[in-house]
């Protein structure tokens, strides 16, 4: 039973075309945010493991695949919190203390939104086939 995504799940267009979106969205937020917390650095970071983990992690729960779920929570606490301590732990010790429970839920949230976003495997095609298919489904009486 694996965990993540095989990589050419992780290349395809769509994907990388809406990560290159968020990630010009943190940067912009990085440069023009006065958030103590918030830099070029640990934006590039958390996306990234965002992007390989938050996938998997709702497929996971969304597929009842219990077994995982120690790697399901070490994931999302690495792509929310972890890696955003270990950074700003060895930047800017302060930054760390006065921001850490601020940016958790809000890191929470975008990393279920990200997950939702990312869950589909297919091509972009097939995913508006399949909203299409689920939204215009013909009503039986």
């Amino acid at each position: 039973m694996s965990y993540f995504y095989s990589a050419s799940e992780y290349l395809r267009p769509w994907k990388l075309v809406s990560l290159s979106a968020g990630v010009g969205l943190l940067l912009l937020g990085a440069f023009y945010t006065p958030a103590l917390d918030w830099d070029v650095g640990v934006s590039l970071i958390m996306a990234g493991c965002t992007y390989l983990t938050a996938p998997c992690t709702m497929r996971v729960v969304l597929e009842r695949k219990w077994r995982l779920l120690p790697v399901v929570l070490a994931a999302t606490w690495l792509s929310v919190d972890g890696f955003y301590a270990l950074y700003w732990y060895f930047k800017n010790p302060a930054a760390l203390t006065f921001m850490r429970l601020a940016n958790a839920p809000a890191s929470l949230g975008l990393y279920g939104l990200c997950g939702v976003i990312w869950l589909f495997r297919g091509s972009l095609s097939e995913l508006t086939r399949e909203i299409r298919r689920a939204v215009w489904r013909p009503q039986t009486d």
